[in-house]
């Protein structure tokens, strides 16, 4: 009797998976899927989608991302916006009790469905199982403050059981926290990784992230580097402009082990700058853009996206959170969320694990602000991208790349458009002027070894 009812619950939480699983490439810089295809990171920040949407809203949601291009969707179980007291649209809490918590099985199956939808979509779930808050609240979020490292392994073993089975789950700890010194927090989150692991049993490890509030000079690094269950590093590089935010993903790159790393909460669409609409504004299209391009030309792994409504899923019904202005679902075709693809096609249309940032392909020093030009290429030296925030013209270093003939091109990142300059002797240097110039104005330079006939750059290649 005891085999059937295992049977049962088996089959009960075990949901048909489509999409591979993902793992860390070879070289550890990169995501991969098991069956060594590339993955580049192209993620929307969704806090609130398994506690604010319907399951009709949700699939709409999801539906419109997979057709922007975007591969992840970042979402919290236990929320930020009193997720542990409001209940979801279907009227479910996600414990029976606050004191046990004893999960409610319906709040889980709700979510259920929406991994299921989005594995359908060949969406991948970067799955937050709490807010921060529900840790310590400290000067922000309403908690309650509920785990302590036997809370949480108690509870990361239990969704560990429960998701096993899901291909495309990213397991993201942490919830817009740092580690307070002198506390419980490393330990709590060290639990509940473990607690996850087990609960995955014999269904093989998942992979695991932390997500921080801003920090220096890493993020997930600063405490969990060298931790066995932390397969990539995450930054939170903050909701301010020109915070050469590749700093910070040059910190992590250079770090012994190699790991993966990634910018996970950029600057948002439509968000007041530095928390201040007022004084400051609102952030524009190419604010994001230029954080993005300069983030993977750093070296990371992909790039996260935000809009200020779509995080919150702000509705007429809601209270705004941080000027929050035009309903989620309108909010789903602003500039940014249409263009993030053109960065996936880019990186993917030439060879790509062995991609490195390298500096030595602009010459000359440069201030650290919004018109740093950054060089990326491969280790072969057969293609280079060079990004131009604002047009401004700069020398190009050639001297590592290997052909001797080269073929350049311009690359529009708000379109993916391109075209061709010509080829040229490799020479080893040359002065680049890009098309136009002034803010929003930022173009990519594609240089390549004319002998090895790539195609257009942005065809994806993958």
């Amino acid at each position: 009797m005891r085999s059937i009812l295992c049977l049962l619950f088996l089959l009960s939480t075990t949901l048909v998976a489509q999409l591979p699983k993902l793992k860390v490439s070879e070289n550890k810089r990169f995501l991969q899927t098991e069956g060594g295809k590339p993955f580049f990171w192209t993620a929307d920040t969704a806090w609130e989608l398994f506690h604010r949407l319907s399951k009709e809203e949700a699939f709409d949601y999801l539906e419109k991302r997979a057709s922007q291009g975007f591969n992840v969707i970042q979402a919290v179980v236990l929320a930020e916006q009193d997720g542990l007291r409001v209940p979801n649209k279907n009227g479910d809490l996600p414990f029976q009790s606050l004191e046990t918590l004893k999960p409610n099985v319906p709040y889980f199956t709700h979510i259920e469905a929406i991994m299921a939808k989005a594995d359908s979509l060949g969406i991948y779930i970067a799955f937050l199982p709490t807010w921060g808050d529900k840790l310590f609240k400290e000067s922000w979020g309403v908690g309650p403050e509920i785990f302590t490292p036997e809370k949480a392994n108690a509870y990361g073993k239990w969704l560990g059981l429960r998701f096993r089975a899901q291909n495309n789950i990213i397991w993201v700890l942490g919830g817009d926290r740092n580690i307070r010194e002198k506390s419980k927090d490393v330990k709590v989150w060290r639990e509940m990784a473990k607690g996850i692991e087990e609960g995955l049993g014999v269904f093989g490890s998942g992979i695991f992230t932390f997500h921080p509030q801003p920090a220096s000079p890493g993020g997930s690094s600063n405490w969990f580097h060298k931790d066995k269950w932390l397969d990539f590093n995450m930054q939170q590089t903050g909701h301010c402009p020109d915070g050469a935010s590749y700093r910070k993903i040059i910190h992590d790159y250079n770090l012994k082990p190699a790991k993966p790393t990634l910018d996970g909460e950029p600057l948002y669409e439509h968000m007041p700058l530095c928390f201040n609409g007022n004084e400051n504004g609102y952030s524009q299209a190419s604010d994001i853009r230029k954080i993005m391009f300069w983030n993977v030309f750093a070296g990371a792994m992909g790039q996260t996206y935000g809009c200020n409504e779509v995080w919150q899923m702000y509705d007429t019904d809601k209270k705004p959170i941080l000027g929050a202005v035009a309903p989620w679902h309108t909010a789903l075709d602003l500039p940014m969320a249409n263009q993030i693809k053109h960065l996936k096609h880019l990186m993917l249309s030439r060879p790509y694990f062995d991609r490195i940032p390298d500096q030595s392909l602009v010459e000359g020093e440069q201030e650290d602000d919004g018109d740093y030009v950054i060089g990326t290429r491969d280790e072969s030296g057969t293609y280079a991208f060079i990004y131009f925030p604002s047009g401004k013209t700069a020398n190009i270093n050639t001297k590592s790349l290997t052909g001797q003939k080269l073929k350049a091109s311009w690359y529009d990142p708000r379109t993916g458009a391109s075209f061709v300059l010509g080829q040229t002797q490799n020479f080893g240097s040359f002065s680049a002027s890009p098309p136009s110039s002034g803010k929003g104005n930022d173009w990519v330079l594609v240089i390549d070894d004319a002998a090895k006939g790539y195609d257009k750059p942005g065809t994806v290649a993958y």
